[in-house]
């Protein structure tokens, strides 16, 4: 009798044990979509508005809410040739909760050598998203990005991309012209920072995407580049898979030198 009630025991545990394992990748995949949904209301596409171009809305780039919902957070390359050309008066952000002609966005701090720009609108407040400590990341952590890496062809539908931090490793900015050197690269050629690379696949539209922890949503990074192999139009055809993200403690930088302005 005892051996068949032991037994019996040990089926309803074994039963509990199965239920148990097969019941947590359903909460972890519900706590991820969860992430996602909430990351996408934050995530925003960066672009220009000018009613005589054809197509009247140029896409740029991506960008993130941050601080107190007036911030954006984007590559500074993203917004380089606007600042070059002299048109950063067409510079708009893009939402679904937008209007369609967008928001009138400025850069209000940038930092060409870590690839971030800061820009500010006075639109509707999007929520901001929460940002971590990227000191603390280590390699294999699980991370997610989402962005828009074809631009406007999947209208303002973000894209989310996971994968893990693969290898954190130093890269020194190099020059942009091999007779363009002054004292400030000579300088970050010298102290050469430390860079997220991540094994999931992005594209050029991706840049200023974040890169968030999967288990929190918290943001780490900015992804501002991806590893091509050939021309740069293979990014498209021939995606390596190799991707790379500013760490964010550089966008914080930025954002404490806001407050003290």
């Amino acid at each position: 009798m005892a051996c068949a009630v032991s037994m019996g025991l040990l089926f309803i545990l074994t039963l509990m044990y199965y239920y148990q394992a097969c019941a947590r990748p359903l909460e972890n995949n519900e706590h991820f979509a969860d992430l996602v949904a909430a990351t996408k209301k934050s995530v925003v596409a960066v672009g220009t508005y000018y009613f005589n171009d054809i197509p009247k809305i140029q896409y740029l780039g991506t960008g993130f809410v941050t601080g107190n919902g007036r911030y954006v957070v984007t590559n500074f390359h993203v917004v380089a040739g606007l600042i070059r050309n002299k048109k950063l008066h067409y510079l708009r952000i893009f939402h679904k909760d937008f209007p369609e002609k967008g928001i009138e966005a400025g850069i209000v701090k940038k930092d060409r050598f870590h690839d971030i720009a800061v820009l500010k609108h006075n639109g509707p407040l999007l929520p901001a998203l929460k940002t971590g400590d990227s000191s603390k990341v280590r390699e294999g952590y699980e991370v997610f990005f989402t962005g828009y890496p074809l631009g406007f062809v999947l209208g303002l539908n973000p894209t989310t991309h996971k994968g893990i931090i693969s290898c954190i490793s130093p890269i020194a900015r190099p020059s942009p012209s091999a007779r363009i050197i002054n004292a400030d690269i000579i300088s970050h050629l010298e102290k050469p920072y430390k860079i997220f690379q991540v094994d999931a696949t992005a594209y050029p539209g991706n840049s200023g995407s974040p890169l968030c922890l999967a288990d929190t949503g918290e943001v780490i990074g900015v992804i501002n580049k991806v590893f091509v192999k050939g021309r740069k139009e293979y990014a498209l055809t021939n995606p390596s898979g190799i991707t790379y993200a500013i760490p964010s403690v550089f966008f914080m930088n930025l954002e404490k030198k806001i407050g003290r302005d």
